[in-house]
C-alpha cells in the first residue's frame, strides 16, 4: 500500500516565497506564486498560487489562495478556490470556504465550513408525499377523549338550604300631634316550608298513650 508523504509537497510549481522556521513576520503578503510558511506569521496572506503551512509554522492570519495545505497551526479564515488539506498534525481554528476539504486522521478543524458550488439545491421531499404525510401526522397527534363508565360515576348530594327566617322590625310612625310613636312589629310570615311542617304535624296520628286515655274516657261516659 502507498503511504502519504510526510513532507509538504506543492502541486503546481516551485515555491517562490519561503518564511523560514526561525523567522517571525507581521504584515500583509501578496504574491502570484506559491508560499510556504515554516515560522511565525501574523497578518494577511493573499496569493494566486498555493500556500503551505509547514510542521513548525504558526499562522495568525486570513489566507486567500488557490489551494492550502496545513501541516502546522492556523488561526484565521481560509478561502481556497480548490482544496484545503489538513494533515495529521494540522490544526485549524476559523471559518473556511473551499471547493473540497480533506482532513487526514489526527487532523483537527474547529469552525464553520462552506463548500462552494453553483446550482446545488438542498434536498426536499416531493410535494405529494409531504401533503400525504401531514394528515397522518395530525391523526397520530390528535388526543382521544375518554369517557368514564356509568358504574364509576358518583353523585354528590346537595345540602338542603335552611328556610329563610324574616325578622320583624319596628317601624317608627308620627302621630297627628307631632309625637313620635313606634308601630308594633308585625309578626314574621311563616315560610312555605314551615307551614308544610305544621300541617304534617296536625295530621300525624296521636301517640298510643293518648289514644288509650281517649278510649277509657269514652267507656266511662257510656
Amino acid at each position: 500500500m502507498f503511504r502519504k508523504s510526510e513532507t509538504p509537497v506543492v502541486a503546481g510549481g516551485k515555491i517562490s516565497n519561503i518564511l523560514g522556521p526561525d523567522t517571525s513576520y507581521k504584515g500583509t503578503l501578496k504574491s502570484d506564486g506559491n508560499v510556504r510558511v515554516d515560522g511565525v506569521y501574523e497578518g494577511h496572506i493573499e496569493t494566486a498560487g498555493n500556500v503551505i503551512i509547514g510542521p513548525s509554522g504558526r499562522v495568525l492570519a486570513d489566507i486567500v489562495a488557490s489551494s492550502v495545505q496545513v501541516w502546522g497551526a492556523v488561526r484565521g479564515n481560509i478561502t481556497a478556490q480548490g482544496r484545503l488539506e489538513i494533515l495529521s498534525a494540522g490544526r485549524v481554528w476559523g471559518n473556511i470556504r473551499v471547493l473540497s476539504l480533506l482532513i487526514d486522521e489526527g487532523g483537527m478543524f474547529r469552525g464553520q465550513c462552506l463548500m462552494a458550488g453553483e446550482g446545488v439545491e438542498p434536498v426536499a421531499l416531493p410535494a405529494e408525499q409531504a401533503q400525504g404525510e401531514a394528515p397522518a401526522a395530525q391523526a397520530e397527534m390528535k388526543p382521544t377523549a375518554s369517557v368514564a363508565p356509568n358504574d364509576q360515576m358518583v353523585t354528590v348530594p346537595t345540602e338542603a338550604s335552611a328556610p329563610a327566617v324574616t325578622e320583624a322590625s319596628a317601624t317608627p310612625i308620627t302621630t297627628p300631634d307631632g309625637d313620635a310613636a313606634v308601630r308594633p312589629a308585625e309578626p314574621a310570615t311563616p315560610s312555605a316550608e314551615a307551614e308544610a311542617t305544621s300541617t304534617e304535624a296536625a295530621h300525624a296520628p296521636a301517640p298510643r298513650s293518648r289514644r288509650r286515655a281517649a278510649s277509657s274516657e269514652e267507656k266511662g261516659a257510656s
